[in-house]
């Protein structure tokens, strides 16, 4: 009795549980307790786990003095959950520094499955702070590797040749009890690199060949490496035609016609009796060498590249060249132009202008050529100065102004300010809506009318109301139609502008239910509004016939294409793109935001770098191979696998959206979402860092946005793009 009161008395404690009638008394679950620890290194962890057992883990991460950590530097210990090569069922992202309200020591929870967790910190800049856990099942430890063997098949000759090509396929077991195999790798000839097995491999180049394979479990263990020798043989053909072959240099040219710091060599062959089989190329008199993607030659001077090919049936053709000049880029032009701005109009004895101001704005450049010359209105956007700006309404103003050369030098804002008064004292203008657009929009659509100011001093954008919620579409014809009748009376518009803008109401599908008016058309594939984008450091864009524009076009070099009419806060920005990379290669390139005007950074040699440091891109990279950052990835900072990136055909036009909130991201391609991120940035960082300088340490919560240009081989091509303000 005593026994069964101690018994009773520690599950009423929660010290005891007691099995069901009939049943076993359960065995405690196997625990264990992983720990890594961080210090003042920024480019590994001080201490790390190689190896577990599946099952309920504590995990312990601590970055504190303890631990070595003397400058209150943050690390994180996150584990990966994108990418579909590792396990991902673990969302641990954990952040600690000295100085928390937990000394820098933080523990956690989680149960792990057999397989690897790849781990790593996810602050910028801390280099390959990365590793891989390797989780393995029971209490066993598997230390056997596993079992491979290949086998090779085709047509063969009475030599034993394979005819035409060889398939070679790869099989890879682990022994019961053992942890699984992971994955299989094969490499071709004795210096390819490891390539991922999921196919048999397929061998079609005429000659004599060596497959490598190997495998490696879940546990780590990896198998000898093994491999097959087979010869590749031409079907027996009448082929007595060598190759065509022919070269193309491209890259940015002088006016001599030489190559401004590099030339890019692409060579073809093609092949229509035994087909191609190889492809070589020699610079100078240097030895002959595979070719297998375009060649490009740095070195300053004259060069020569030769190239050759031979078919399958043995035809050698005859080798060519191809001769080029490759010269330094001339000195940069790192002046900006010289502005000056006068104001003109009717004074009063306090020195106002009366009813108003005529504000004419100049600009030379003694390094080069003005290219643009643009005016902000009390603190407005930039707008592209053309004529002299009329101010006429009343109150204080300031006009800011700067110009830019050809080399992409921007002179510093400079500003005047003044005061606008009424004849008769009016009153300021109570108008619904403020809008200093430069022609009328109604909703997106464009009727080319200039956004003049009307007689009771509101511009016209402002009387039409596009930005209100209307109920029907019929009611805001309704008010539209009222609007212009009275401008057409008054002489603002004449009959020709009055239709126009009435067309553009029609078409604008303002109060119509499910209407998505609102999005503003920054680019529509018109030499017109490409003009209003900006370029800075190398590539190019070029417009294109079919109303898109194509990156890498004319010029190689990594650079950006930006929008400098307006900063954007919370919006919505909505784009076409296209993958257009030439041969297997892919498209790479990457949608800019929030990021500061990009010559107002003069610590920064490269004004292109601004939008890198200070905003957030949002990747367009479908590769395979390559950067770990796919489409969708906000590069440096949230990673999407190729996977989770929802991979189309090349060629085939995507649709994509990047909605930005407060500092909630989010991406969503062809209507799905891709990714999610919140932007909390270095706000825990201490001291906060300089090359993270929004508020709080997060990046800014406004600012411009734009495309980049990745080279002449990372080729996409643009369309439509939109952006709604939210």
């Amino acid at each position: 009795m005593l026994t069964a009161l101690l018994a009773a008395l520690l599950v009423i404690l929660g010290l005891q549980s007691l099995p069901a009638a009939g049943q076993p008394e359960p065995q405690a679950a196997a625990a264990q307790t992983l720990t890594w620890t961080a210090g003042n290194d920024i480019d590994k962890y001080t201490s790390v786990p190689a190896t577990a057992e599946a099952g309920t883990t504590t995990i312990v991460f601590e970055n504190s003095v303890a631990t070595g950590n003397t400058t209150g530097m943050p690390h994180t210990l996150t584990f990966d959950v994108s990418d579909p090569e590792y396990n991902n069922d673990v969302p641990l992202n954990i952040l600690a520094n000295p100085n928390d309200d937990q000394g820098g020591k933080h523990t956690a929870e989680v149960t792990l499955t057999p397989g690897r967790y790849r781990y790593y910190c996810t602050i910028p800049g801390h280099g390959q702070m990365q590793g891989i856990l390797v989780v393995t099942e029971g209490t066993g430890e598997d230390t056997t590797p596993p079992q491979t063997s290949a086998q090779v098949s085709g047509s063969q000759n009475s030599q034993g040749q394979y005819v035409g090509s060889a398939s070679v396929a790869i099989n890879a077991t682990d022994e019961d009890g053992g942890s699984g195999v992971d994955r299989v790798e094969y490499a071709i000839g004795d210096t390819g690199a490891w390539q991922p097995y999921t196919t048999p491999v397929v061998v079609d180049q005429v000659g004599s060949h060596k497959v490598r394979y190997r495998a490696l479990d879940k546990a780590g263990n990896v198998a000898a490496e093994k491999s097959v020798q087979f010869t590749v043989v031409a079907p027996s053909t009448d082929d007595k035609t060598p190759p065509e072959t022919s070269a193309t240099v491209t890259g940015e040219q002088n006016a001599d016609g030489a190559y401004i710091d590099m030339a890019t060599v692409t060579v073809s062959a093609s092949d229509t009796g035994s087909g191609v089989n190889t492809i070589e190329y020699a610079v100078g008199d240097g030895a002959w060498q595979p070719y297998t993607a375009p060649v490009m030659v740095h070195a300053v001077g004259t060069h020569t590249v030769r190239y050759r090919a031979t078919d399958k049936a043995g035809n050698a053709a005859a080798e060519k060249s191809v001769q080029f000049t490759v010269v330094s880029a001339p000195p940069q032009d790192t002046t900006p132009p010289v502005t000056g701005v006068s104001v003109d109009g009717t004074r009063n004895s306090a020195g106002a202008y009366v009813n108003n101001a005529k504000v004419t704005v100049s600009a030379t450049d003694h390094g080069g050529e003005v290219a643009s010359i643009e005016y902000s209105l009390d603190g407005g956007p930039y707008l592209a100065y053309t004529t002299p700006v009329i101010v006429d309404r009343v109150g204080p103003h300031t006009v800011a102004y700067r110009a830019s050369d050809k080399a992409g030098n921007t002179s510093e804002s400079r500003t005047v300010s003044f005061t606008v008064v009424a004849g008769g004292g009016v009153p300021a203008p109570n108008c619904p809506e403020f809008d200093e657009r430069l022609t009328v929009l109604v909703g997106t659509v464009d009727s080319g009318v200039p956004n003049r100011v009307t007689n009771n001093r509101c511009r016209i954008n402002e009387l039409i109301e596009d930005e209100k919620e209307w109920t029907s579409h019929a009611l805001f014809l309704k008010h539209v139609r009222t609007v212009l009748t009275t401008l057409l009376g008054e002489g603002v518009v004449d009959q020709r502008e009055h239709n126009r803008i009435l067309k553009a109401a029609r078409e604008s599908g303002i109060g119509k239910p499910g209407q998505t008016e609102g999005y503003r058309t920054i680019f529509d594939g018109t030499a017109g509004s490409l003009a209003k984008w900006a370029h800075v450091g190398g590539g190019s864009f070029g417009l294109n016939p079919d109303g898109s524009m194509t990156s890498g076009t004319t010029k190689a070099g990594l650079g950006m294409l930006w929008f400098p009419e307006r900063k954007y806060g919370d919006f919505s920005l909505r784009l076409q793109w296209r993958d257009d990379a030439p041969g297997t290669g892919n498209a790479n390139s990457g949608v800019f935001v929030r990021f500061p005007y990009v010559h107002d950074h003069p610590e920064e040699s490269r004004p292109e770098w601004v939008a890198i440091k200070y905003g957030h891109e949002v990747q367009v990279f479908d590769s395979p191979s390559g950067d770990m950052y796919k489409t969708g990835s906000v590069y440096g900072f949230d990673r999407v696998g190729l996977a989770g990136a929802g991979v189309t055909q090349k060629g085939t036009w995507n649709d994509y959206e990047i909605r930005v909130v407060d500092q909630h991201y989010s991406v969503y391609r062809n209507g799905v979402l891709i990714n999610e991120f919140d932007n909390i940035g270095g706000q825990d960082f201490t001291p906060p860092r300089s090359d993270d300088p929004g508020t709080d340490g997060r990046r800014f919560a406004s600012g411009y946005v734009g495309l980049q240009v990745h080279g002449t081989t990372d080729v996409v091509s643009y369309r439509d793009i939109r952006i709604k303000e939210l």
